[in-house]
């Protein structure tokens, strides 16, 4: 089954998505995913509500109005948008309708955020693109990397370049 964080990788990198489907997990060394669940871990303390868990998916938090995704950073905001777009669908799947909230903790600890909806054309794409990750995690060998400024930062980064 496609997680949250399957889905980010592949807008992310198609490579990274491959390799985490494939079980090759280089993130337990990184940095940057310790800063990540260490927010997620601060924020669960604060709303003194922990992660949902439907299905394969694990949500940060429902309110009332909204599906909240937390984020250290928005350097990624398109990859982030289909991960909460997975969400609402699955949400959608048990009856249950939302809308999506992005909070983004920026380094200068200012807070911001963005709301998603779930419409039938974005439901259309997302069938799309998880039949496309279904391809891509099913292939036999991972896609070639593409080296971005952003590799430089990312656990596989040896793993593609070294």
């Amino acid at each position: 089954m496609i997680t949250g964080t399957l889905i980010n990788y592949y807008f992310h990198c198609r490579t990274q998505c491959w390799l985490h489907a494939n079980r090759i997990n280089l993130e337990d060394n990184s940095e940057d995913v310790r800063i990540g669940k260490v927010l997620h871990e601060i924020s669960e303390e604060k709303a003194q509500k922990a992660e949902v868990k439907i299905d394969n998916v694990k949500i940060d938090k429902i309110t009332k109005e909204y599906l909240v995704e937390l984020k250290k950073s928005d350097s990624d905001p398109e990859a982030v948008k289909w991960q909460v777009l997975l969400y609402l669908y699955k949400l959608k799947g048990k009856g249950i309708e939302r809308k999506g909230k992005v909070e983004y903790y920026e380094k200068n600890h200012n807070t911001k955020s963005e709301i998603l909806e779930l419409n039938e054309q974005n439901e259309q794409e997302l069938l799309h693109v998880l039949d496309a990750i279904t391809q891509l995690i099913n292939a036999d060998i991972p896609p070639p990397p593409k080296f971005e400024n952003k590799c430089k930062k990312c656990a596989y980064y040896d793993y593609c370049f070294i």
